[in-house]
């Protein structure tokens, strides 16, 4: 039976789920056939390097682990560091959606219809392994998301998080994803896109390898699909089931280990 998922299981899996889409972002499902970690690319990153997607998960995990609470103000201000000084990355920033970029620009979260890309979902596991509640979960998104579709969207992929956590089957947490065509599934930036493509990638594979590659080749926003679903496929299967070769190609392991808590 596999021990209990740690935040070093659901971070790692973010980490290379991310890494696997870089160089293909932006790409056209179809255009391409993702198999292995390769650099250059969208971004012309090396092999193994992951985004703003890990970036800011790990700034959330850094401020979590100093305060040992919830503390919004903390967290934009590391989100700042990242974004002006380059912190939490491998080697500096190379991507930026448009409206964190603006949130941290004007010192709020967006909060217009159309501010529901995926920016604070892709952040927001590490509050899965923290009792914060649905309203702080909330005021996590609202730092660069205010918009009450990307909020909840964030409470509902924590809670999802937290069952696989207590032993929750990924049948059990993407029931209603389990054989839909992948025609249905969307791939882009709108925040409830990546929410359901993440959740049926989980739920149509056995692995944690199978898991990613299918986001990764969904095309589209590669490594914000494949970061959150391999979040939760590392926490269902274990930093262990990470294929080897990928966790020795993976940069920036130091930078991870220093912001786990």
């Amino acid at each position: 039976m596999k021990a209990r998922a740690t935040l070093r299981d659901c971070m790692y899996g973010q980490a290379v789920g991310d890494a696997l889409g870089v160089p293909y972002e932006f790409r056209m499902r179809g255009s391409f056939t993702c198999t292995d970690m390769v650099g250059h690319g969208s971004h012309n990153q090396p092999a193994g390097t992951w985004s703003d997607d890990t970036s800011m998960a790990l700034a959330t995990c850094d401020s979590l682990r100093e305060k040992g609470c919830v503390d919004v103000a903390d967290m934009r201000r590391r989100f700042e560091r990242w974004y002006h000084e380059g912190a939490y990355t491998v080697d500096g920033l190379f991507d930026i959606g448009g409206c964190t970029a603006r949130a941290l620009d004007e010192g709020h979260g967006q909060a217009g219809g159309r501010d529901n890309g995926n920016g604070s979902l892709m952040r927001i596991l590490p509050l899965a392994f923290t009792d914060a509640t649905d309203d702080e979960v909330r005021a996590v998104s609202a730092i660069t998301h205010a918009h009450h579709t990307s909020c909840d969207a964030c409470v509902r992929m924590v809670h999802v998080a937290r069952k696989l956590i207590a032993g929750a089957t990924p049948a059990e947490v993407a029931a209603n994803q389990i054989g839909a065509p992948e025609s249905d599934i969307r791939s882009g930036g709108f925040v409830r896109d990546t929410e359901r493509a993440a959740l049926w990638c989980l739920g149509n594979t056995s692995t944690y390898a199978d898991c990613v590659l299918l986001a990764v080749n969904l095309g589209d926003d590669t490594d914000t699909t494949a970061a959150v679903a391999g979040g939760l496929a590392g926490i269902v299967y274990g930093m262990d089931a990470i294929p080897a070769k990928w966790m020795d190609e993976l940069l920036g392991k130091d930078v991870i280990e220093s912001c786990l808590f």
